[in-house]
């Protein structure tokens, strides 16, 4: 980590076995990790500790690994991977729906593990070199205009209206992107790459659902869409 102070990493599951693995062999990748077997304590260690990152089982004691997800999304931008028992679709949607950058189904290699944490860490860092370097460059706001809705790029801030919209991290960097090739078609694999990273190992279905999410915020009527395109076999167009 190009001596910086090691990465802090908050592992969140009831079973001992599983925390003292992840414990141990973060530990030796070079992380710094503090563990909590339940939801309550969960929250308490990343109010006080604030962590880089937190791995979040799903079936906790207490409040489930959602509801923690959901409460820590209000509270801080720190990413979350989720770790859920069952591959089950439900599981992933609620997942992403609460907030949560990723998800791994147990079992799970150490090496794939390892490989997700570092792409959200790589991630977190270069969007805060970013809003640093925009910040250095120049106190004017830098501003994408489409009629009432703006995105303001020095505050990571977009306005319809009036009203400043409440988006998570991912819904403004898929919004922007989408505003920076206006008229264009963009496919899903293409916002893939540029919005969560070449390394991403989800699929392409976190796409449709950040779009539905966006829709429901910017469009007048998320049915029937007037900014953001569907393009039937290809992907979606931002019209402003």
């Amino acid at each position: 980590i190009g001596g910086c102070v090691a990465e802090k990493i908050l592992v969140v599951d009831d079973e001992i076995s599983l925390q003292e693995t992840l414990a141990y062999n973060l530990s030796k990748e070079g992380y710094t990790v503090e563990v909590a077997g339940d939801g309550n304590q969960a929250l308490e260690l990343a109010r006080s500790s604030k962590p880089d990152l937190v791995i979040l089982d799903v079936m906790l004691p207490g409040l489930d690994g959602f509801e923690v997800c959901r409460i820590l999304r209000q509270e801080a931008n720190i990413p979350v991977l989720m770790l859920t028992a069952r591959d089950d679709e439900i599981d992933r949607v609620v997942g992403l729906e609460v907030g949560a950058d990723d998800y791994l189904v147990k079992p799970f290699s150490m090496r794939e593990l390892n490989a997700r944490i570092k792409a959200l860490l790589r991630r977190v860092r270069l969007i805060r070199e970013e809003v640093e370097s925009s910040a250095q460059e120049s106190a004017q706001p830098k501003l994408l205009t489409f009629n009432d809705l703006v995105i303001d790029m020095t505050r990571r801030e977009v306005r319809l209206g009036n009203d400043v919209l409440q988006l998570k991290p991912k819904e403004y960097e898929l919004l922007l992107y989408m505003g920076q090739h206006k008229g264009q078609v963009l496919t899903r694999e293409v916002i893939l790459e540029h919005v969560w990273g070449w390394d991403f190992v989800g699929d392409s279905r976190t796409v449709d659902v950040h779009i539905r999410w966006l829709r429901e915020k910017i469009e007048q009527n998320p049915e029937s869409p007037q900014r953001i395109i569907t393009v039937r076999g290809a992907g979606y167009r931002f019209e402003g």
